[in-house]
């Protein structure tokens, strides 16, 4: 069974709201103009990466494909925008029959995109297409901020686990949608166990520091949890004095002891004292996790320490400082009548402060180095090169309005572990600078 099919409490029945007032004014007009049906193109890309970002990670690509198919305007929806008087009543008769029935290709879930990547590119009528812009925009910025961060850490890391912990630090429905995010970046596990129901992440987790302070002591605390999760669960060692905890926890557990945790403290001048101490007391094969508002940096400047794996909670669900990637939806070719035999008409905004636009319906290719590297995100409207054409970039997610590319999690997660393997090998650099790929236009 799948829990993505089983419309879980964590989904919402509609998501026609998850918009902004002006794209259904600009339905009305449109709609009274006569120009609504008018075969439109619309594309999603960033003109730039977050400062000092080498590449970015494109998530939520999945949940685009359900908020596509639950944009739907019941008639409580109706009901609510009649009463507020926001569209007039031939403008709430189309909205009534609303059904996504174009085409949208992007770049597969996990991929990674550089300025100007088309990400996602979104066909049919004016009226259709306008009316997704926000939805789309709300995930892709969202998650794809939250799966760029967990890529960061995740090579840092270098292939020791990594336990997303966020879920008390942001909004209770992003956090399913961070730890779903992170997954697809290079996190092996969750704390959240919505996020565990609803995409089948593993989940994870034992005690708190409160747990330990619930009993008369350290010892009573410790035998209690050994008790009832076993030998093998993982024990808070840092709720007072670290040495004498880890000293307790071998003596309860034995040196069958699944893991500790450290919380607190020079997390690289501790971890080697307690692999020293777990050592000595037998306990070779208990693991080490570090918590304790954890970031790629901060991962990075332990991996001389004895950590096995890493839990990390506020800087993976705030983006590590960019907690949004500015992604923009844009209109770049439109037909010139209603007539569905029409050409379209490339189109492009033109405008002061960098906020300028390249008209066209555009494609996308990776092109490889002599070895396979790639070395260049190449775009292009017009025909595409031979050499690029087994290097093409989109694949088709919906056709005619039906989903034709719905995949599972783990996919997103592997391609995204190719594609960064891909990239020249500064991307995984933590000091900032430019692109990996420079992006170049045909």
């Amino acid at each position: 069974m799948n829990a993505a099919d089983l419309g879980l409490p964590v989904d919402v029945p509609s998501t026609a709201l998850f918009t902004d007032q002006y794209e259904l004014t600009m339905l009305q007009a449109a709609l009274r103009a006569g120009t609504a049906d008018r075969r439109s193109v619309f594309e999603v890309f960033t003109r730039r990466l977050p400062e000092g970002r080498r590449y970015g990670v494109l998530a939520g690509v999945g949940r685009v494909l359900d908020a596509v198919e639950n944009f739907r305007f019941d008639p409580a929806v109706l009901g609510f925008l009649r009463e507020r008087g926001i569209v007039d009543e031939p403008t709430l008769e189309w909205l009534a029959g609303y059904r996504f029935s174009g085409d949208i290709w992007g770049y597969p879930e996990g991929e990674v995109y550089f300025p100007g990547s088309p990400v996602l590119r979104v066909e049919g009528s004016f009226a259709e297409c306008v009316l997704l812009e926000t939805v789309i925009l709300s995930i892709l910025n969202h998650d794809s901020a939250i799966a760029a961060a967990a890529s960061r850490m995740s090579a840092a890391a270098a292939g020791r686990r990594l336990i997303e912990m966020g879920a008390r630090r942001t909004h209770e429905l992003a956090a399913v949608a961070a730890s779903r995010a992170a997954y697809v970046g290079g996190f092996d596990s969750t704390s959240d166990l919505a996020a565990g129901f609803r995409y089948g992440i593993p989940t994870v987790g034992t005690s708190a520091h409160a747990f330990t302070l619930l009993h008369d002591s350290e010892r009573d605390a410790f035998r209690a949890q050994v008790e009832s999760l076993g030998r093998g669960t993982t024990l808070l060692v840092d709720t007072f004095d670290v040495a004498e905890a880890v000293r307790t926890a071998v003596e309860v557990a034995g040196p069958e002891l699944g893991a500790v945790r450290i919380d607190s403290g020079d997390l690289l001048l501790v971890a080697h004292r307690v692999r020293a101490q777990l050592d000595e007391l037998g306990a070779r094969n208990t693991k080490i996790v570090v918590t304790s508002d954890l970031d790629e940096y901060a991962i990075a400047s332990l991996a001389a320490a004895p950590v096995d794996a890493y839990g990390v909670g506020t800087q993976l669900v705030t983006g590590s400082g960019h907690p949004t990637c500015s992604m923009v939806y844009k209109l770049v070719a439109r037909a010139a009548s209603a007539d569905p035999k029409a050409p379209l008409v490339p189109v492009a905004k033109k405008s002061l402060g960098g906020k300028t636009s390249v008209g066209g319906r555009k494609w996308a290719a990776r092109r490889p180095d002599a070895a396979g590297a790639a070395e260049a995100e190449v775009v292009g409207t017009g025909p595409v090169p031979p050499e690029l054409a087994d290097h093409q970039l989109l694949v088709q997610l919906v056709k005619g309005g039906d989903v034709v590319a719905r995949e599972p999690l783990e996919a997103a997660r592997a391609r995204h572990i190719a594609a960064r393997a891909g990239l020249p090998m500064s991307a995984i650099q933590l000091s900032r600078g430019e692109p990996v790929l420079p992006t170049e236009y045909l």
